[in-house]
């Protein structure tokens, strides 16, 4: 039991005292980045979903 209590103690005392967490602005900035890229791979998924289909329907007219 104490070996759990130290590691809890040290790990708080590491998230205190040694985490450099991110200010606001620095959130908003990563954030908008990651809702940027979101969207250009949404609209890449989507054209290849959209150009597979007319390949495939194409080629299944054929028969």
């Amino acid at each position: 039991m104490e070996k759990i209590r130290i590691y809890v103690q040290e790990s708080y005392l590491e998230l205190v005292n040694k985490t450099k967490w991110p200010t606001l602005k620095q959130l908003q900035k990563s954030s908008v980045v990651v809702a940027i890229a979101s969207a250009i791979i949404a609209l890449l998924i989507f054209a290849m979903d959209r150009s597979i289909r007319f390949v495939l329907e194409g080629f299944y007219n054929l028969f």
